[in-house]
This record gives C-alpha cells, structure tokens and sequence, in this order.
C-alpha cells in the first residue's frame, strides 16, 4: 500500500496525481492547494475516471504518506528568464508547506523550482533527513539531452548533472564517442532552452515532468533501487555542502540510498564547480 501526497495540484501536481492513479503507482491520494476551487476540480476530474482510488484533500494526512511530492507555487512562464528568478516568490510557499511536513516521516520530491534551493530548504527547515529529500530535474534534463544525442548520431546513455537550470552539466566523458568543446557549448546551449518553446507555446511544460516523476514514484514505491540523476542534499560529495545539487544516486523505498560520485573530464569539472557555486549561493540566500 502507498499513499502519496501531492502538495499544489495545478498543472504538474494534477498530471502526477492522474499518472499515479492510472499506473497503479499510489493506492492513496492526499491532494492540497490552496486555491480550493482548483482543488475540488480536480478530485472531481480524478472522481470521474472510475478509478478505485481513495482521496481525501485533509493536509493532516500529509504526514502517513509514503511519498510526498511538493509541487506548490510560481511555475516558470514566459516571462520569467530563469529558474533561479522564482526563488523570491516560492520560498514563502515553501515554508508554509514545510509547515504541513512537520510530521512526514516518507520521501520527499522537490519539483516547485529553483528546485535545488526549495529542495535544501525544504530538508533543513523540515527536520527530514537528506536521505528523505530528492529534488527532481535530472531526469527530464537527462531525457532532453539524449533527443540531442540522438538527433546527431552520438551514441552513449544521457546524464545531466549540477543545477537544474542554467547550471546544468552534460556527461560527455560516459558517452561512447569523443565530443568536440565548440559542440558541447552549442549542446548545452540548446539543453538551457529546451524547455522554452512549450512554454510560449502552452505556458508551462506539463507531460514530460509528469511523466519523469511518475517513474520516480514508482521507483520509491517498488524499492527498484535504481541509478538517476537527481538532486541531493550534499554532506562534502564532490567537494560541496550546504547546498542540493543534482548527482547520480540510487534510489529506492526509503528514499537515497547512496550516492555515486564520478570522474568528470576536465570541461565537465569546471561546469560542475560553476553549478555547486551558483547553487551553494542560492542555499546561503535563505539563512538557514
């Protein structure tokens, strides 16, 4: 038996909870938005698939759940240039569901973004142990690196690594084939804007976080034990602390379980260090 609980039910936290019913991935749902109109749409659209699933919409039952995915606050829109630009706005929502978390003993998936700053907040001001916080990005950002792979004929499994935003790393060095550093700067340069076009297009990318973090659910869920790239709660991997940075770790039922710390090449290194910098900065911004 999982219950999940998905705090912000809009456009990613919704899509989670229709994946997560449709999959069979939570048997349980506790669904939480403080926009109370929305909330009610959506237990009445999930009400209307037939599905056999149980929701209550009562935050104190936040604190049974197994797994917990915040996804509350500002999503990135046109008009905002970075991901980093939304630290201001969503870290008061941030404390406030900290709030509803008090008692949560489960796993914790940071998505609200900078999802790297809201995911150390999130561990420190909570109490949870780092091993009970994964902040998700790597795998979307890993899926989008390997449809650039694959458009060019490089082959080789995708990993993007360090900040989820602008800061974030390719792992040329795991690939098959040597890549040239003119190609891996134009690479990168289109990994940063990836996302952009759906969201001038539709406001917001919806399936692909979705999907990505439904197969992060299901990989707690059923203790695969599995190797992604997410973001974690660093305690001197890598040479960081007091920072949340994406690194490949395995995952299973109790949430991280270790994490692997790779020989980058030397363009890799230095890009890493720059993510590690600019998210440590961020983490030091929230005072605590």
């Amino acid at each position: 038996m999982t219950r999940l609980a998905v705090l912000g039910v809009g456009r990613i936290g919704g899509e989670i909870a229709f994946l997560s019913s449709v999959l069979g991935l939570a048997d349980e749902l506790v669904l939480f938005d403080t926009a109370e109109a929305l909330l009610r749409s959506q237990v009445l659209d999930l009400t209307h698939t037939g599905l056999d699933i149980t929701v209550s919409t009562d935050w104190r039952d936040i604190a049974e759940s197994d797994i917990c995915v915040f996804a509350a606050g500002l999503p990135r829109n046109p008009a905002v240039k970075t991901r980093a630009d939304l630290l201001s706005v969503n870290l008061p929502v941030a404390s406030s569901c900290s709030r509803a978390l008090a008692r949560f003993s489960g796993v914790l998936i940071t998505v609200t973004n900078p999802m790297d700053a809201n995911n150390y907040y999130l561990c420190r001001n909570t109490g949870l142990e780092p091993r009970q916080c994964i902040g998700f990005g790597g795998q979307l950002d890993s899926a989008r690196f390997g449809m650039v792979l694959q458009e060019r004929g490089i082959p080789g499994t995708p990993w993007v690594l360090g900040e989820h935003g602008e800061h974030q790393v390719p792992v040329f060095s795991r690939l098959e084939r040597e890549v040239a550093p003119d190609t891996r700067e134009e690479i990168l340069g289109n990994l940063r804007m990836a996302s952009m076009e759906v969201i001038r297009g539709k406001g917001g990318t919806e399936f692909g976080p979705a999907v990505h973090i439904a197969t992060l659910i299901r990989i707690i869920a059923r203790d695969e034990r599995a190797l992604i790239p997410c973001s974690c709660v660093l305690d001197g991997e890598y040479g960081f602390d007091r920072c949340s940075l994406g690194v490949p770790a395995v995952i299973g039922r109790d949430g991280i379980r270790s994490i692997e710390e790779w020989d980058l090449d030397r363009w890799e290194q230095e890009k890493f260090q720059a993510a590690g910098a600019f998210v440590t900065d961020l983490c030091t911004r929230l005072g605590i």
